[in-house]
């Protein structure tokens, strides 16, 4: 069953108004960086399962990781779910998260969980570039993203300079090619008409009505996409995999320190269950992180064995500095 067929009765909140569950009832409260259409319906699974209700505040990632910080020990959050790493790794940094169960953690490879044991990988991504076909000719198309900047793509890229996969994705680009030529490329994107859009389902439908020819965005996007209307005339395009183009990202979870319960130890490990690890494959068409569930038919492989956290780290402790960097180069970070 796809995601637009399926009701998502999980309660959205709002920053002022939270209401609770009975407190004889077993419960969990959720901040969500993560779009309710995204996991709505596999937080309902979870209920339905565990008889554990989730109450959700959906919120972008480093809205989230910035209310929990501001919340300090009033925060009514158990668990963050963060699709950017560099905001888990915010709230790593100024020492809100809990430590998680090393029988949690061993739910994934070493690669996609937290040195220091605070927080675990439950589904990956991979930076394309999603182009019009009818507009674009394949074999045009650069090998590295830093030529998207050039004068055969003057005002058609599309951006999204304040979501958190893009700022993750100049961190990373930050890390490989040093600040200098990053502002330079970014820099010059601006000059060169780039378009900037509020997030990555905005940018493949303007690259499928034809407003621009392509955009940088996470794969599966495109995937879902496709998969509510065969007809769209978008594509992915995958750089060279050393290119900072084709940078690997993992969508994150951890518990609150403070606020640890067996209820959101129970929450983290159903995102890694077989059946939700599943559910982000043929559903959202991500990257599953635990080894035994494969991605969905037709996703090209990725592997996430030397993404570490070592450069994950970084995407948190430079977020700032990134965003300062987009900023300087014109657009709205």
């Amino acid at each position: 069953m796809k995601l637009r067929h399926v009701a998502a009765l999980v309660v959205s909140l709002s920053i002022v108004g939270v209401s609770c569950s009975s407190s004889d009832d077993p419960s969990v409260t959720l901040y969500s960086g993560r779009s309710e259409d995204l996991v709505g319906p596999l937080l309902e699974q979870f209920t339905e399962a565990t008889g554990i209700e989730v109450t959700v505040n959906y919120l972008g990632s480093e809205e989230a990781a910035l209310l929990i910080d501001q919340e300090g020990d009033r925060s009514p959050a158990n668990v963050f779910l963060s699709q950017s790493p560099g905001a888990m790794g915010f709230l790593e940094d100024a020492g809100r998260l809990a430590d998680l169960d090393q029988s949690i953690l061993d739910l994934v490879p070493a690669s996609v969980r937290d040195n220091d044991g605070q927080w675990v990988g439950v589904s990956g991504r991979q930076r394309v570039l999603v182009y019009n076909q009818d507009l674009v000719d394949v074999a045009t198309l650069p090998s590295s993203v830093i030529d998207i900047a050039g004068p055969q793509f003057a005002g058609q890229v599309g951006l999204a300079p304040a979501n958190g996969s893009f700022q993750d994705f100049v961190t990373a680009m930050r890390g490989s090619l040093g600040d200098e030529a990053t502002l330079a490329w970014l820099t010059e994107l601006n000059a060169n008409g780039a378009v900037s859009y509020a997030n990555n389902s905005s940018i493949v439908a303007a690259v499928g009505r034809g407003e621009i020819q392509v955009g940088l965005v996470n794969h599966y996007y495109n995937y879902r996409a496709l998969d509510e209307d065969p007809s769209l005339r978008s594509l992915n395009f995958q750089f060279d995999q050393a290119d900072p183009g084709a940078v690997l990202i993992v969508t994150a979870a951890a518990v609150i320190d403070g606020n640890e319960s067996n209820e959101a130890n129970q929450l983290i490990e159903f995102l890694l269950s077989p059946s939700a690890q599943e559910y982000f494959a043929t559903e959202t068409f991500e990257y599953p992180l635990v080894a035994s569930v494969s991605p969905a038919a037709g996703i090209p492989a990725a592997s996430f064995d030397a993404v570490g956290d070592d450069v994950l780290g970084d995407l948190g402790a430079e977020l700032k500095a990134t965003r300062d960097l987009i900023i300087e180069a014109g657009f709205e970070g």
